[in-house]
């Protein structure tokens, strides 16, 4: 599928029409019953984590719960992204106060660094001159990043769709390092309050970690807990984007073309709909970002039958086969980086 398969754009704002629509549906309210319930039962699940830490003490069993952190980190994260996009408060300073506790105190990740590299991301998906979700700092993701690619991703790009889920591993470490990198460069709001609530997670999680276990067991507990933690991550947020179209230099679409065609839709029932916290319905969800997560599975109806009536292409496929899409995608992407190895082992 290709940019050039959408039908142009008829008179007036398609995007409008299908916002009123979904508005008349009634998917647009606030639901703060289900952000009391879903977030209540996060914070269970984490106090529950840290007792069953101190429970376990000095022992290999550890290991199970750092797997469990790893998914209860994630599930934080979840709703760091849902509080961005303002959809459990209605303005800015309780959903930012709230961020920063959550992410930044919860799970060493900067409220302010998210926000303003999710927020460019949602403004130009896949964009490869303004999203930062698709930047060629390690991996590239067009072929003409890769003729164009220096360092890195020049080394890395070769081989990247192999090298994917093992450099998913580190994700969680750079979340870390981008968070602190933000805070002592000021890219952020309130460099000091997040500096602090950075500050009280990484001390008591290493506090933890060494007054309760020993050496060893701390090191194979953070090796596993953050390694997963970043598979995790990526499994979560990938999916949606990455092996859909790309947008090139001077490449424009109108909004809603522009969110449809780069974003994909992952099928899967509850269980995906919980573990990835409603982001497999990736279209629905760059549509209306404001809307409650338990609205996009009845939005997709509506804007599936919209587009079609547009003649523009959507895209939906299950979650083994999104990643199939993923690193193929990738692996063509690399491929001008092949060639150049290959021609250079040729001369030699």
């Amino acid at each position: 599928m290709t940019i050039n398969d959408a039908v142009r754009p008829r008179a007036g704002s398609d995007y409008a029409e299908l916002s009123r629509r979904v508005a008349r549906a009634g998917l647009l309210d606030r639901r703060p019953g289900y952000y009391l319930v879903r977030i209540g039962l996060v914070l269970t699940l984490y106090g529950a984590g840290l007792a069953g830490f101190l429970a376990l003490g000095d022992s290999w069993w550890q290991l199970a719960l750092a797997a469990g952190f790893a998914i209860i980190f994630g599930q934080v994260a979840l709703v760091a992204h849902d509080l961005a996009h303002r959809q459990v408060f209605r303005t800015r300073g309780p959903s930012e106060l709230a961020g920063m506790l959550v992410g930044n105190l919860g799970i060493g990740m900067s409220y302010g660094r998210w926000m303003d590299n999710h927020t460019r991301h949602h403004a130009n998906p896949n964009h490869e001159e303004h999203d930062p979700d698709v930047d060629p700092d390690v991996l590239v993701w067009s072929t003409r990043q890769a003729e164009a690619s220096r360092g890195v991703a020049r080394f890395v790009g070769r081989w990247q769709a192999f090298l994917f889920f093992p450099l998913l591993t580190l994700e969680g470490l750079n979340l870390h390092y981008g968070a602190v990198r933000s805070v002592l460069r000021r890219k952020v709001r309130r460099p000091l309050l997040e500096g602090t609530l950075l500050f009280i997670h990484f001390g008591g999680y290493l506090a933890a970690l060494l007054l309760v276990l020993s050496p060893a067991k701390a090191l194979a507990f953070f090796a596993v807990h953050q390694c997963l933690w970043g598979v995790y991550m990526g499994s979560i947020f990938a999916p949606g984007h990455k092996g859909m179209p790309m947008l090139g230099p001077g490449e424009k679409l109108d909004f809603l073309r522009r969110q449809v065609l780069t974003s994909r839709n992952v099928r899967g029932g509850v269980f995906v709909d919980n573990a990835m916290g409603g982001l497999n319905y990736q279209i629905e969800h760059h549509l209306f970002p404001h809307m409650p997560t338990p609205h996009l599975r009845k939005a997709q109806p509506i804007v599936r039958a919209y587009c079609a009536e547009l003649g523009i292409p959507y895209h939906q496929t299950g979650l083994v086969r999104s990643w199939a899409e993923a690193l193929g995608h990738l692996h063509r992407a690399g491929a001008p980086l092949r060639r150049k190895g290959a021609d250079r082992t040729t001369m030699t």
